[in-house]
């Protein structure tokens, strides 16, 4: 029986444990896609204890918490941090099969030095000792983030967004790792939500153009935000949708629809639809002229608990994946953009592992010499961020495509102890590789696989997304 999170963890033949331990384990983070607060880098947060730094903005914890039976109180309510902390205890040690714990156990590993296991017996034990590692200043936001050698980081920021907070890293010659912000213009394009007025007045506001009136308005506002945050360095989009659609509209109509809910009233599912194709084909078109990477994060249903979500708000845990997404919109939504040469480098996410092969066959239609995999398929994302989840999204990918030229893993977390998520990963893409060659599906061509192994985990993104680093 193997031992339990050794050092060969979740690698299985010898060909993994070389590809992981003599390259995949030393090459550098590049988290292109996060939820960090950039102002708790800047100000090098600290944490009072394991639960603010583990437990603060955990969704997947607290969904796991609920699963078990847990009172709210002890999840977002106002429990003490350590009554919330021994009742996460308590759930993780029975997380059997949950990636979560094994993240949890790997985080306890990398940055507690704690190789035990984490349950209700053993909760007073790891508490006190986080507690007391959390007390040197090499435990701040930025300490930890050096100590996953991690080398940029890209936020996600709304184009009201002052940026304020990056200027303060950018400044700062004390911290190494570039912190660079990512357009998440979400809340532009949401034309059906019922605030959706308010956001247009604060984003005339942040441009100082006393008010957008029009979709032509809406176009020269984002336009003038996105010159900020060129300039800022920003080079990455981000989106999140229930489904990438394609249906196009003429300009009378969409300013028509543009005046209707300017009118107050709510745009029927048609009007909705054609309006945020016109918002998609506008925002690409730009982000080609700009060189900025388009990503795109499809078939999710956010916030489908609404008495729980009038309590506690948005991002805390009731989303799910959805099966409806329309694969000839999306081909046709690249296409569009594709024939007048203005289709940016392009990252496609899908919540729903149903997707993995249409994705897998779409980008295969619009690649070109411009760029290795211009057309990417995202990483296994949220849900599917684990070991199942990754396997089949990284084989469904080689079958279909170009494995060699993924961009790999991001965290894609609020936490700053989320960086295992790539050891996770590589291990996992090791021990996928080795699996091949000691089944003779592949030889044992350590110059090629190397090459492979350090060109996922790390210089396909630096290469792909054109970073400033060296």
């Amino acid at each position: 029986m193997k031992t339990f999170m050794d050092r060969d963890f979740l690698l299985e033949t010898e060909t993994a444990k070389t590809l992981y331990h003599d390259y995949a384990a030393h090459m550098p983070i590049l988290d292109y896609h996060c939820h960090i607060n950039p102002r708790e880098i800047a100000e090098d947060k600290h944490f009072d204890n394991i639960t603010q730094l583990w437990l603060g903005a955990d969704h997947y914890k607290w969904r796991f918490m609920r699963s078990c039976g847990i009172e709210e109180k002890y999840i977002t309510g106002d429990a003490s941090d350590y009554d919330k902390f021994c009742k996460w205890a308590e759930c993780l040690g029975k997380a059997i099969g949950n990636p979560l714990f094994h993240w949890s156990h790997l985080e306890l590993q990398r940055y507690f030095d704690y190789h035990g296991v984490l349950n209700k017996k053993t909760a007073d034990e790891v508490w006190n000792l986080c507690n007391e590692k959390l007390k040197d200043p090499s435990m701040g936001a930025r300490g930890l983030i050096e100590k996953s050698n991690v080398t940029l980081i890209c936020t996600t920021d709304d184009p009201i967004d002052s940026l304020e907070w990056h200027k303060v890293i950018a400044e700062d010659d004390s911290f190494n790792v570039k912190v660079m912000p990512a357009w998440r213009p979400d809340k532009a394009m949401y034309i059906e939500k019922p605030d959706y007025l308010d956001y247009l007045d604060h984003l005339a506001e942040s441009v100082n153009m006393g008010c957008i009136n029009t979709f032509d308005d809406l176009k020269k506002a984002l336009l003038l935000r996105m010159d900020y945050f060129d300039s800022m360095g920003c080079t990455v989009s981000d989106h999140g949708m229930e489904f990438v659609m394609h249906v196009p509209a003429s300009e009378d109509e969409l300013e028509a629809i543009f005046l209707k809910r300017q009118n107050r009233m709510i745009p029927t599912r048609e009007e909705e639809l054609k309006f945020k194709t016109a918002f998609m084909l506008f925002v690409g078109r730009e982000y080609a002229r700009r060189n900025w990477v388009m990503q795109l994060h499809c078939s999710v249903k956010r916030d489908n608990n609404t008495a729980m979500y009038k309590k506690i708000g948005a991002d805390t845990g009731f989303d799910c994946m959805i099966n409806n997404t329309p694969a000839s919109q999306l081909a046709d939504f690249l296409n569009a953009l594709n024939v007048t040469g203005e289709l940016p480098k392009t990252i496609i996410y899908s919540l729903n592992p149903g997707d993995n092969q249409s994705i897998g066959t779409i980008i295969g239609c619009f690649q070109d010499d411009s760029a290795v995999a211009k057309i990417q398929q995202g990483s296994a994302w949220w849900f599917n961020d684990n070991k199942t989840g990754m396997q089949e999204q990284m084989i469904s990918l080689a079958n279909l495509g170009n494995l060699s030229g993924f961009v790999g893993m991001l965290t894609d977390s609020r936490s700053f102890l989320s960086y295992t998520r790539h050891e996770y990963f590589r291990r996992i893409l090791c021990n996928l590789l080795g699996s091949w060659v000691e089944n003779g599906e592949f030889p044992l061509d350590m110059d090629i696989l190397t090459e492979i192994v350090e060109d996922i985990s790390y210089n396909n993104a630096k290469r792909y997304f054109n970073f400033p680093i060296k």
